[in-house]
């Protein structure tokens, strides 16, 4: 009973202990700021290269972060849509055959799709209908007897089913089940059939939207009316925002010749960039059209290149005296494709601050590599050291004196600094940061209250 009644001063004191500490912990969380010591150094060669840092990275910011990659404005591509219709009339006259070519005839498919083939040149086989027929009179078909023609085999090249025999009278080739007379491609018409395709005309309809801001755009865009299509062709100079577009153009500003790439095709890739800047008024927001050959080099000198330009075949089935035959055509021609590019930018806050907060970041750079110099390339590296360091030391460290006075009374410590004098009841370890005057030299005197004895220590 009666040690409980000893031992509760001591709970109490320990339950006060705690509250002191946990209410001074929160005092010194809200109540307090810490700020990082600074150390001027006075040297020329350090501060001129910090600063040559400082301005790089500063020009780094304004030309590239925010003239060149507009780092204050966010972004967002377009959803897109494009329409094209071609127009021109082409007249052929082969072996006494005249013929008057559409845009139904050549341009393949004629949905007017982004991507699509202008039919320049061909060769056509009329007539084929299934049956049995001799091969083309190339080394790899001729044979002098049956056993040259195995049957059932199916040549990867070939033109049909090898029914095993040796036909022909001169000349012997292996016969085919397939569609006869076999197609005989090898020459090629030169000049081109359809050279008058260099005057068609393509019309081009593209429509932009910019979800992200509620923006839609046209390439007719404000100016562009009916009476201007109408007598209006593409010029980079003079018209560059019309959407009428001369092949043979197309062709030259891509950097083909249209001669060469209309005999045996080739492909050709047209640019709409909308790159808009929404700061400006919408009207600003307008396309700009380039033009680059993406197949067939135009330099092209050797003529024993395989698959040289861009060619497909295509059959226009018939029926005649109830059997069913086909007219095939070796179609070269010109493809088009057409590639929206598009990106819009508006100033928003979050990318402003995103881009000066790293460039603030980046700013660091300079700091460490005036340090690396002063800590280990400069010959007063250690005295930068120890300026720029300091390490800590108990007070026991600093004294391993005590001293008591004749009546047994505690000795009084005095840091003076300067002008300043203060007084204190216990031990004080003088630490720079608390006096930052000017001039701090500190003396740290054990003395009494009376007489005066005193100990001197520099720090």
């Amino acid at each position: 009973m009666h040690a409980s009644v000893m031992e509760r001063p001591s709970c109490l004191s320990r339950s006060s202990k705690m509250n002191s500490y946990i209410t001074n912990a929160l005092s010194d969380f809200f109540f307090k700021y810490e700020t990082p010591r600074q150390v001027l150094v006075r040297n020329r060669r350090v501060g001129v290269v910090c600063r040559l840092i400082q301005l790089g990275v500063l020009a780094y910011i304004i030309g590239w972060v925010f003239i060149y990659e507009k780092g204050y404005q966010s972004t967002d591509t377009a959803v897109s849509s494009v329409f094209t219709k071609m127009k021109g009339v082409g007249y052929t006259n082969v072996d006494g055959e005249e013929r008057v070519w559409d845009m139904v005839d050549y341009v393949f498919p004629v949905q007017g799709d982004s991507s699509f083939v202008v039919m320049t040149n061909y060769i056509i086989t009329k007539g084929q209908k299934m049956g049995k027929c001799p091969e083309l009179t190339e080394p790899r078909y001729l044979c002098n007897s049956d056993s040259d023609c195995e049957r059932g085999i199916i040549e990867r090249t070939g033109h049909g089913h090898m029914t095993g025999k040796c036909v022909g009278n001169t000349t012997k080739t292996c016969e085919v089940v397939a569609w006869c007379p076999v197609e005989d491609d090898h020459t090629i018409p030169d000049p081109a059939l359809l050279m008058s395709a260099e005057n068609y005309t393509l019309f081009i309809k593209n429509s932009v939207t910019f979800p992200a801001y509620g923006v839609k755009r046209s390439n007719l865009v404000e100016g562009i009316g009916n009476q201007y299509i109408k007598s209006c062709v593409y010029d980079p100079t003079t018209s560059p925002l019309c959407p009428i577009f001369r092949l043979g153009d197309l062709v030259q500003l891509s950097g083909f010749n249209f001669s060469t790439i209309a005999k045996v095709g080739g492909a050709i890739g047209i640019v709409i960039d909308w790159t808009c800047n929404l700061d400006y008024d919408q009207s600003e927001c307008k396309p700009v059209y380039t033009f680059h050959g993406l197949y067939g080099n135009p330099n092209e000198t050797d003529t024993a290149r395989a698959s040289v330009g861009y060619n497909f075949r295509y059959a226009k089935h018939y029926m005649e005296d109830k059997q069913e035959k086909r007219t095939l055509l070796k179609v070269f021609g010109i493809r088009f494709d057409i590639i929206v590019r598009s990106v819009a930018r508006k100033f928003d806050i979050i990318p402003t601050l995103t881009a000066i907060g790293s460039g603030v970041g980046i700013f660091g750079v300079a700091t460490v590599v005036c340090d690396l110099i002063l800590l280990y390339l400069l010959p007063k590296r250690e005295f930068y050291n120890n300026m720029k360091f300091k390490v800590t030391e108990t007070v026991e460290q600093l004294f391993s004196l005590k001293r008591l006075n004749e009546t047994g009374r505690p000795l009084v410590f005095y840091l003076q600094c300067d002008n300043l004098r203060l007084g204190i009841n216990t031990f004080i370890y003088y630490i720079p940061d608390v006096y930052a005057g000017p001039q701090v030299s500190a003396n740290i005197i054990l003395q009494h209250k009376e007489p005066l004895d005193v100990f001197s220590s520099e720090k």
